[in-house]
């Protein structure tokens, strides 16, 4: 029995990531950046009021704390102004934020400090040279490098880039994932189950994770068992592809059939991981171009966790993420749980924190059954159980992985 990190170590040697592609900065969420993203202009392209109020001369209310200071308000510069203006000495322009300094202005008086009339206006406090103006380049100066290659793009990201006039942004593209159900007893949601048939969970579970996880998902549905028809479909998703997931090939005769339909495709590897749920399971890298390619189990609790430890962290090596894995800590056990010896146990489970000293707990969902997936629909975290441990008594500490957060 192959352990899980032998398992793991053969499938992220297999992470390809896909070739850069040019898209619209509004597509860019999420992915990372894959060129160095240098300014063509500074950031503000020019001084600009920061506040509502008077631009004017430092100087001319340099007294303003000891004596108000009355001048001459000889205009208005609203946002987005572009007639040029000069203010004289002595004199003060109503400005609104963000727009131009006139000329000769080094300050902005805000509204606050004065009286707000429109024809001469009284300053009650004085502003430095540069008080409430936002200099040319003081954000980002020409030639400088706004986004780095490698980057996460974020929301404040996709802002810098609209701000230096970029409508799009070479990025590592979301790798594409193809989801595929094997199985003559399946029906879509769409129908009403017969005698004997069960509802097509795996593609809808297994796409819906590969989604969360950062890929672009083909939901390709259910599939009879049928080793022609099989083949023609993974052959075509392999060419569309760089991850192929099918669920429900690994056992019994329709395992058998499953593999032979593939065989000549590539180099399918079935075997047994030890890790529960989900041990029996199938990993290769079919077609010309060696798509990383897996074979679930048939049930979805089993399949979606082999895809949290095996496919996920995969696809987001893919994505090119520096640590691909989710983040773990340890939490103290509230209720005793059981492990199936010799194999890593990634147990349900719900993680708190303690009000009081932020210590994590952990409470164990269900029991280790492997096709029960309401208890996973409840957990928020899979505790992770030794190979050599078959049980945990309340109070120790164990290792567990986040899953997606609660919002």
């Amino acid at each position: 029995m192959r352990s899980v990190d032998e398992q793991l170590a053969r499938v992220i040697a297999a992470a390809v990531r896909p070739a850069p592609v040019r898209v619209a900065i509004s597509e860019s969420q999420g992915l990372l950046c894959a060129e160095e993203v240098v300014a063509e202009r500074a950031l503000p392209g020019f001084d600009q009021a920061a506040v509502d109020g008077y631009a004017v001369r430092s100087v001319d209310v340099s007294g303003a704390n000891a004596s108000p200071v009355q001048l001459p308000v000889v205009g208005e510069i609203p946002a987005g102004s572009r007639q040029p203006r000069r203010l004289q000495p002595g004199q003060a322009v109503r400005i609104a934020t963000g727009a131009p300094l006139p000329t000769l202005a080094d300050a902005v008086v805000p509204l606050g400090y004065t009286d707000g009339h429109q024809a001469k206006v009284t300053v009650n406090r004085s502003v430095p040279s540069a008080g409430f103006v936002r200099r040319t380049g003081e954000d980002v100066q020409t030639g400088d490098v706004a986004v780095r290659r490698g980057a996460s793009i974020g929301a404040a990201q996709v802002g810098l880039l609209a701000a230096v006039g970029r409508n799009k942004v070479l990025v590592h593209p979301r790798p594409r994932v193809s989801v595929i159900s094997l199985g003559e007893e399946l029906v879509d949601v769409d129908r009403t189950p017969g005698q004997g048939q069960v509802y097509d969970v795996n593609s809808y579970a297994l796409a819906a994770a590969a989604r969360d996880a950062g890929a672009e998902v083909s939901r390709v549905g259910i599939m009879p068992a049928d080793p022609r028809r099989l083949r023609e479909v993974v052959e075509g998703r392999l060419l569309l592809s760089e991850i192929v997931v099918i669920a429900g090939g690994v056992g019994g005769t329709v395992g058998d059939e499953v593999r032979a339909a593939l065989a000549d495709l590539g180099d399918m590897d079935v075997t047994r991981v030890a890790m529960h749920p989900g041990s029996a399971q199938g990993f290769g890298r079919l077609g010309p171009d060696a798509v990383p390619t897996f074979l679930l189990p048939a049930n979805p609790m089993s399949a979606l966790v082999v895809f949290e430890v095996l496919v996920r962290p995969l696809i987001r090596a893919a994505l090119g993420k520096k640590n691909p894995y989710r983040r773990a800590v340890s939490a103290r056990l509230l209720s005793p749980l059981q492990s199936t010896k010799g194999r890593r146990g990634f147990l349900r489970g719900q993680l708190l924190r303690d009000a009081d000293n932020g210590e994590y707990l952990v409470q164990p969902l269900g029991t280790s059954g492997s096709h029960l997936l309401a208890s996973l629909a409840e957990a928020n975290c899979l505790v992770m159980v030794d190979e050599d441990v078959t049980e945990v008594s309340v109070g120790e500490e164990v290792l567990v992985s986040f899953l997606a957060q609660r919002g």
